[in-house]
């Protein structure tokens, strides 16, 4: 497999685990593209990129240690 396969398989199954991780694995196929279709719509400068960006970040966030 060539290294641009390989970083192309890469990439995808990043992007498939975000859907997992926001809760979206069994979601309609259709609904998740638009809503990733509506989401590459909004401007970094607007509010609302910065306020999901803000739940992303604290997604990602594994907390306090236990």
């Amino acid at each position: 497999m060539s290294e641009d396969r390989k970083r192309d398989a890469r990439e995808k199954i990043a992007l498939g685990g975000l859907v997992t991780k926001a809760g979206l694995r069994h979601a309609d196929k259709a609904f998740i593209l638009g809503v990733l279709m509506e989401a590459a719509k909004i401007p970094p400068a607007d509010p609302e990129y910065e306020r999901l960006r803000t739940i992303g970040d604290a997604a990602f966030d594994p907390g306090p240690p236990t």
